[in-house]
């Protein structure tokens, strides 16, 4: 073969290399090779080919070979690079990219591969600059706005992002990822509905992208549009059958839909293919524990935790698994709070810094309160009187929504603040920087560990004073956090608090701030045994508070009255049969358990079918009890070991209802077996029930609300007080 040949041979290569005709463009530089071993460009190529269909060390091999044939290689540097990056060795990648650079100052590949390994590394500041580099060259590329626009969003700067990846989409509106990157930074902000458009106009350049259909399902999920996104990962998978990030979002649909035998399948498929994938553990640790698997739960968290030291989200969880389980009282869930502590917030203890807030003791106060639930959830419900009650005269209030769908509540809150502050998408370090501008003197965590909380804002003290109250009666284990919330009956003076981070500031009568989440809520109906000849027993509390302790108790009760039913929330799945077999196993006829689902609209309407409420333990009911008792169902509770197990003691307590207060478990059962056993107490308490509720503590949001600020006083007096705190 003549040179003249083989530099044709070699275009012609490349135009089916280009074209995408991959065998046949291999066959032309292996045939090249045979006669001109040493042509660096057919062996470079090679290199590329071997990287396209996934053969990455051999795509690897080549590339170095035609850099030894050609040491100054510019284009065989960045393929290097970019070869090395995709099999994992990103150091590596950035090193020959860097080198590619080094040869050609200005080769917009390299440069656009570089700032995008760079972002993938976490070095997004060097990520844009190299980004706005290679714009600065040529401005008319897409891919450099497109990086740009990735490092921004992974900066937390949406709104910059989402204009790069428009300015990419304008110069190139048929290349798909910036359709598809410009739906995430929109579905980071909480615009769903155009995040959903970015990726159906991304599916319709790219049909056949799995990592796109798995993008729609995460967005579809978002706006409650399960079935949809159901299908669109089911589509995903069928595309793709080994993609785990499509079986790890499927599980999530499904989850929130109430499959949980078919999620806890998908998350388990997803750790087939991707054993070390920590967010699919927790997923499935959350699935298991609400099919009441609670030892399975705790596992598998432990084992997201151990795969990723970084994940708090997977400590959390496990915290919070921790109050949920029988075996696990007050000193062993503070210790996994302290081990939560060292790990993830003690570190940021650098960035503490001394505060300047006016120390004036009696100044009007600004207050902030950072919550995922300024919505419909029971806390929005229970914090929303406190808003609509605070003397504005005194306060200025303050609110940090890590909200993503916000709702009718949502406005209510929006309308009662002085300042609100949307922090969904904002990083903890941004959270804690928007406090300090805003000067805030008290800020208050409404969330502990339950999801969507931001206890690693608080963990660098960007206010003075740091309360804890209200996701649940707990501890943070958090040393940032100086107050917790409580009241006389939670924490009763004198108790043992050795296990509490923070200090206990105690309310003069009540925890709770009630009013109902409906309105209007249903009448109450009389007792359902007057017409059924028998009494029904209900729970609607989550699933996983239903411990083997409970199911002890609660079959004791109905072997002593072999009429009685018993009717609990739950999702679907084979706990169900579980749960009818642990009744079989103990003697109770299983069809005398009913179940529910739905806890929407028919959840208040329900309660006209319970005669008697059974609060679960250790964990047990806060909102779901006064529900309960709103709707005239008399609730027989446990006084537990920990504060959340004392939650129904404070709220009959301030009925005036400690008789259906049990010591122990054994009372528990005795109790309800009497109050069972006395139609006209029950028909009494049924009638009454709802008029002392409003009479009580319970629902008086003006009391409650100005104790909430004299304790706030306290707390601002004292820290004025202590010169040295920071």
């Amino acid at each position: 073969m003549t040179q003249l040949t083989i530099e044709q041979a070699y275009d012609q290569a490349i135009l089916h290399h280009q074209a995408g005709r991959l065998k046949e463009a291999e066959h032309i530089y292996r045939q090249i090779l045979a006669h001109q071993p040493q042509h660096a460009g057919a062996v470079q190529h090679l290199g590329v080919i071997a990287n396209q269909v996934g053969e990455l060390d051999a795509a690897v091999d080549w590339i170095r070979r035609a850099i030894a044939i050609q040491p100054n290689y510019p284009q065989a540097y960045c393929n290097l690079g970019l070869a090395l990056g995709r099999r994992g060795q990103l150091d590596e990648g950035i090193a020959a990219l860097r080198q590619a650079i080094l040869l050609d100052a200005n080769y917009p590949e390299a440069h656009i591969t570089l700032g995008a390994f760079l972002r993938d590394k976490g070095e997004f500041d060097e990520s844009i600059a190299i980004s706005r580099k290679v714009i600065a060259i040529n401005p008319n590329l897409p891919e450099p706005h497109n990086n740009l626009g990735n490092a921004l969003r992974a900066k937390g700067q949406l709104d910059e992002a989402i204009a790069a990846f428009h300015r990419a989409i304008a110069l190139r509106p048929n290349l798909a990822e910036p359709h598809a990157n410009l739906g995430t930074a929109l579905r980071d902000k909480g615009e769903l509905d155009q995040a959903i458009a970015a990726y159906r106009q991304a599916l319709a350049i790219r049909p056949n992208s799995a990592q796109f259909l798995t993008f729609l399902g995460v967005a579809l999920r978002d706006q409650k549009q399960l079935d949809e996104s159901i299908a669109a990962h089911r589509q995903a998978i069928a595309l793709k059958p080994d993609y785990a990030d499509s079986y790890n979002h499927l599980g999530f649909a499904l989850r929130d839909k109430g499959q949980l035998d078919e999620a806890i399948a998908a998350f388990h498929q997803a750790i087939a293919l991707r054993p070390n994938f920590p967010e699919a553990h927790v997923h499935l640790g959350n699935a298991l524990k609400d099919a009441g698997r609670l030892d399975e739960a705790i596992a598998a968290y432990r084992r997201g935790s151990a795969l990723d030291p970084n994940y708090a989200d997977a400590e959390s969880n496990l915290i919070l698994a921790l109050h949920y389980h029988p075996d696990y009282h007050a000193p062993a869930i503070a210790g996994g709070q302290r081990r939560c502590n060292r790990q993830y917030a003690e570190p940021l203890g650098q960035f503490i810094r001394p505060h300047s807030n006016d120390r004036s003791p009696d100044r009007r106060l600004r207050i902030g309160y950072v919550s995922p639930d300024f919505k419909d959830h029971p806390a929005g419900r229970n914090l929303l009187p406190l808003f609509q009650h605070h003397d504005r005269r005194l306060f200025e209030i303050f609110a940090y929504a890590q909200v993503y769908r916000p709702d009718a509540i949502t406005r209510q809150f929006q309308q009662r603040a002085d300042g609100w502050r949307k922090i969904f998408g904002l990083t903890d370090e941004e959270v804690a920087t928007q406090i300090r501008q805003d000067r805030i003197d008290i800020l208050v965590d409404l969330a502990l560990h339950t999801g969507g909380n931001r206890l690693l804002a608080f963990a660098r003290k960007p206010s003075p004073v740091q309360v804890t109250y209200l996701g649940y009666c707990g501890s943070t284990g958090l040393d940032a956090i100086d107050y917790r919330v409580s009241d006389p009956h939670i924490d009763p003076p004198g108790s043992d608090e050795s296990h509490y981070t923070e200090k206990t500031i105690r309310l003069p009568k009540t925890y709770w701030c009630y009013q109902p989440g409906v309105d209007p809520t249903p009448d109450v109906c009389p007792s359902p045994a007057i017409t059924n000849g028998f009494v029904t027993f209900g729970c609607q509390n989550n699933y996983c508070k239903i411990t083997a302790p409970v199911w002890t108790a609660w079959t004791a009760i109905l072997r002593a009255l072999p009429n009685s039913k018993i009717l609990i929330y739950s999702p679907r799945g084979s706990h169900r049969e579980t749960a009818r077999k642990i009744l079989a196993d103990s003697g109770v006829d299983s069809n005398r358990l009913l179940f529910s689902e739905s806890r929407q609209l028919e959840y208040f309407q329900r309660y006209n079918q319970i005669d008697i409420a059974l609060d679960p333990f250790p964990f047990g009911g806060g909102t779901t009890t006064c529900d309960a008792l709103w709707m005239g169902v008399p609730v027989i509770t446990l006084w537990g070991k920990t504060a959340v197990g004392r939650g129904g003691g404070s709220i009959l307590s301030n009925l005036g209802l400690e008789r259906l207060i049990a010591p122990s478990p054994e009372k528990y059962v005795q109790i309800a077996v009497d109050l069972a056993s006395d139609l006209d107490q029950m028909k009494s308490l049924r009638q009454n029930m709802r008029a002392r509720m409003l009479a009580s503590p319970l629902m008086d949001a003006e009391s409650f609300t100005r104790d909430m600020e004299s304790a706030y006083r306290q707390m601002w007096r004292n820290w004025c007080e202590s010169p040295s705190a920071v």
